[in-house]
């Protein structure tokens, strides 16, 4: 990457709707993120807009003003659960792979997630996937799989792999 990349936390994905949808079409054309491809940009658009709610905590990272990664933490809403969040939707554009961007967001994340007085995160993701390698980097545990939990576009049931992270001060 020879420009420097810019990771923050954004209040509204509305500034960066055209390339948060033009990265979400791209990602999903090859990786399960909860969509099947191809995403209309419609689908996009209204879902990006769905991100705002409270709760949500979005990271994006940017070269040269472009979006070209992001990552959700989601705070749990039960009151048993105030302690814990969940890392969700961490894409990276297929152009700006395989240079620790997923790393340093899923670093701000964890950071946020310190500052809020979490004390443990949560994330799934797609068994065989380079993510399983990043997050077992990061110090996330295997909880367990779940065969046949989410459908690619071919029809094919593929696993999940749950993990978790104690982070920050345990009270």
């Amino acid at each position: 990457m020879k420009n420097p990349l810019s990771i923050e936390q954004i209040e509204e994905a509305e500034p960066y709707l055209d390339q948060l949808v033009e990265m979400l079409v791209l990602v999903v054309e090859g990786a399960s993120i909860g969509f099947l491809p191809p995403v209309t940009k419609e689908a996009a658009v209204e879902y990006w807009k769905s991100v705002g709610e409270s709760g949500i905590s979005l990271f994006i990272a940017s070269v040269d003003n472009w979006v070209v990664g992001s990552v959700q933490l989601h705070e749990c809403s039960s009151q048993n659960g105030r302690h814990r969040a969940e890392i969700a939707k961490m894409m990276v554009h297929p152009d700006f792979r395989q240079q620790g961007i997923a790393r340093k967001l899923m670093i701000a994340a964890e950071e946020k997630a310190i500052q809020d007085g979490k004390t443990l995160l949560v994330l799934d993701t797609r068994e065989g996937t380079p993510a399983n390698s990043l997050y077992n980097s990061l110090g996330y545990v295997e909880v367990g799989r779940i065969p046949n939990y989410a459908r690619s576009a071919d029809g094919t049931l593929h696993t999940t792999v749950i993990y978790y992270k104690q982070i920050g001060r345990m009270t």
